[in-house]
């Protein structure tokens, strides 16, 4: 039986800490869908399909891995994809409680998908998507924390 699992977040922008975090799901799963979610609550600094894009571009060498987008509930687009589990990285305890109260109610929606938790390189401990875009936007050098693609994009808008 194959073991699928989903990676979801926004991703905006992916960091070497996510591509960490990919980098273990695979060793652990079949099949990795990281999915990109569209959130009408938040105000992304790159598209959808650029952010798509950046994944496709630094993944490219994971052929276990796929890449697509979704709208609604993670444990919903879990089950269409056919994923038994449901990544999530903890970078630091201030994570744990939040990603806790996630996995013990996508538990109660979907007893039949597990969260697992991974914990990135402590290299990337304190790396986050927000940190990189005000760090970028004030010009700081990110290209220890992005895969080049992401860099170059973020040198175009700033």
């Amino acid at each position: 039986m194959k073991r699928t699992a989903i990676y979801p977040g926004t991703f905006d922008p992916v960091t070497n800490g996510h591509i960490d975090i990919i980098q273990r799901a695979v060793e652990l799963f079949d099949e990795l869908w990281v999915t990109v979610a569209i959130n009408p609550g938040k105000q992304p600094l790159f598209s959808i399909d650029e952010r798509v894009a950046f994944l496709q571009e630094s993944l490219n060498n994971y052929p276990t891995v796929k890449i697509d987008k979704f709208s609604g509930l993670v444990v919903e687009h879990a089950r269409e994809v056919g994923a038994s589990a449901i990544i999530r990285g903890l970078r630091a305890v201030s994570d744990f409680e939040y990603e806790f109260q996630m996995a013990l109610m996508n538990r109660k929606l979907a007893e039949e998908i597990n969260t697992v938790f991974l914990m990135p390189n402590e290299k990337y401990t304190y790396l986050n998507s927000s940190l990189i875009r005000g760090l970028a936007k004030f010009g700081a050098d990110v290209s220890a924390f992005v895969p080049p693609c992401v860099l170059e994009a973020l040198k175009r808008i700033n």
